[in-house]
C-alpha cells in the first residue's frame, strides 16, 4: 500500500496553541466532557461582540464586496490605515505602503516567503507567538530565538540579541505588546533594538496587534516611529481590538527607506498578487473601526470587563503557592511560572496534559511559545470572572499534590 506522510518541511514546526493537547481535548469533548478552553485568544466564544457600527458597515457593504479588490486592498481602507500609522508617529506612510491580509497570520507567511532563502537567519523572541517561528522555518529560514527577561518585565535581553546575530541574520522580529506575556516593551529597550538593527542593517518586523489593548495608562510606542531611517514592517489588525477574529482582517505597513529593499518589495507584491486579495467584506470595516474605539477603551478601563478579569485572575493566582507571574499590561494573556523544584516539573507538555485530564481545563505549555524551560504556561483570561475564579481554584487544587518525576523528562505526544 502506498502511504503518505506530512512534508519534511513540517518536522521542526510546532503550533501548540492548536496542537496535540488540543486534539486530546477535542477527543474528550466527543465523549461528552465539557472543556474550558483557555488556550486561544478568541473573544467570541466568551460573549464579546464587535461594536455595532462595525457590524452595520459590513452588512451594508455586502453588495459591494462580490468581486476581487486590488491585491493590496481597497484604496479607502489603505488610506485609513496609513493615516492611523502616521498618527502613531510613523513618518511618510501612504496607501501604497499598506497591504491588507486575511489576518496578520497570512501577512507573516507572505513576508517570510518573500524574504528568506535556505540558510538565512532571523531573530525571533522567546517566548514568541509561534506562527512567526513556524512561517520562517517553512520559508526555509533558520530561526534564532533571543530571550526575553522575566526579571525585567519580560523585556528583550539586549545582550542576548547581540550574541545571536551572525552574518546570515536578515531581520529581527518583535512582538509588542507581547503575546504570550501581555507586557509592553519600554521605549528605552525599543531604542536599543533600533540601534542594533541600524548597526547590522537588519529589517525590523513589529507585530503590534494588541496596541489598542493597553491598560493602566501604559503607553505603547511603535518601533517604526523610532526608526525613520530603517526599513520596518509593522503588523496590525482588528481581530482583537474590535473583537472580530473570524472576519480575518489584518494589515502590514511598510516604512523607512526602500532603495535597499526594492527586490524584497517586488517579492511582497508577487506574493500578495498570488493570493488575489484579502477578504473584501472585512476590508470595508477598517475605516469605521479605526474611528470607533470607545468600546475598546471601556473594556480596558477600571470597571471594564477585560480590566476586571485581569485583576480577578491575578488575585486568584496570588493564592497559589509555587506559582508566580508578571502582571500583564496589555492583551488578554498571562504567562505564569511554576516552581519546578516544588512540583518536580520536567515536562510542561505533561503538566498541561495532566491538568486537562483531571480538571478539564485547556492551557498552552510555555514550550509552545519556544520558551526553553518547562516552567511556564499561558492562560487566556477572556472568560467572565466566576469562570476564571473556578478555573484557577481548580489549578490550585491540582497543584497541591502534583509532582512529576524524572521518568516524565522524555514525555511527548505521538504526532499522527
Amino acid at each position: 500500500m502506498r502511504t503518505f506522510q506530512k512534508s519534511s518541511k513540517l518536522f521542526n514546526v510546532a503550533y501548540d496553541v492548536r496542537g496535540p493537547v488540543v486534539d486530546e481535548a477535542m477527543r474528550m469533548e466527543k465523549e461528552g466532557i465539557e472543556i474550558l478552553k483557555l488556550n486561544i485568544g478568541n473573544p467570541a466564544p466568551f460573549g464579546f461582540e464587535a461594536p455595532q457600527e462595525v457590524l452595520n458597515v459590513v452588512e451594508q457593504e455586502i453588495p459591494n464586496s462580490q468581486g476581487y479588490t486590488d491585491s493590496k486592498g481597497i484604496l479607502e481602507t489603505r488610506e485609513a490605515i496609513a493615516a492611523y500609522h502616521r498618527s502613531r508617529g510613523i513618518e511618510g506612510v501612504s496607501a501604497d505602503d499598506i497591504y491588507t491580509g486575511n489576518g496578520v497570520s497570512e501577512l507573516i507567511q507572505i513576508c517570510m516567503m518573500a524574504l528568506l532563502d535556505h540558510g538565512d537567519e532571523i531573530l525571533v523572541p522567546a517566548p514568541d507567538y509561534p506562527l512567526w517561528t513556524a512561517m520562517a522555518t517553512l520559508a526555509g529560514g533558520s530561526v534564532r530565538h533571543y530571550l526575553c527577561d522575566e526579571k525585567s518585565n519580560w523585556n528583550p535581553d539586549i545582550n542576548d540579541i547581540k550574541k545571536k546575530i551572525t552574518p546570515k541574520t536578515k531581520a529581527i522580529v518583535i512582538i509588542n505588546p507581547n503575546n504570550p506575556t501581555g507586557v509592553v516593551y519600554s521605549e528605552e529597550i525599543l531604542k536599543e533594538i533600533v540601534d542594533i538593527a541600524r548597526k547590522h542593517r537588519l529589517i525590523i518586523f513589529s507585530d503590534e496587534i494588541y496596541d489598542r489593548i493597553c491598560m493602566d495608562g501604559v503607553k505603547h510606542t511603535s518601533i517604526a516611529a523610532l526608526a525613520p531611517d530603517l526599513f520596518c514592517i509593522t503588523m496590525n489588525g482588528l481581530s482583537k481590538s474590535h473583537l472580530i477574529a473570524g472576519f480575518r482582517i489584518g494589515w502590514m505597513c511598510l516604512s523607512g527607506p526602500k532603495v535597499a529593499v526594492r527586490g524584497y518589495i517586488e517579492g511582497l507584491n508577487m506574493m500578495s498578487s498570488m493570493r488575489l486579495c484579502s477578504n473584501a467584506i472585512a476590508q470595508h470595516a477598517v475605516p469605521v473601526a479605526l474611528n470607533c474605539t470607545e468600546e475598546t477603551k471601556a473594556l480596558i478601563a477600571p470597571g471594564g470587563r477585560i480590566y476586571e478579569q485581569r485583576e480577578a485572575i491575578c488575585k486568584a493566582m496570588d493564592k497559589i503557592e509555587g506559582l508566580s507571574y508578571v502582571k500583564p499590561q496589555a492583551a488578554f494573556y498571562v504567562f505564569p511560572k511554576l516552581d519546578t523544584e516544588r512540583f518536580g516539573i520536567v515536562s510542561d507538555e505533561k503538566f498541561v496534559f495532566d491538568f486537562l485530564k483531571k480538571e478539564h481545563v485547556l492551557l498552552v505549555r510555555g514550550g509552545g511559545f519556544h520558551w526553553p524551560e518547562p516552567d511556564h504556561f499561558r492562560i487566556v483570561y477572556l472568560p467572565e470572572i466566576p469562570v476564571l475564579e473556578k478555573a484557577i481554584a481548580k489549578l490550585g487544587n491540582f497543584l497541591q499534590d502534583y509532582r512529576q518525576d524524572n521518568s516524565d523528562r522524555r514525555y511527548h505526544f505521538t504526532h499522527n
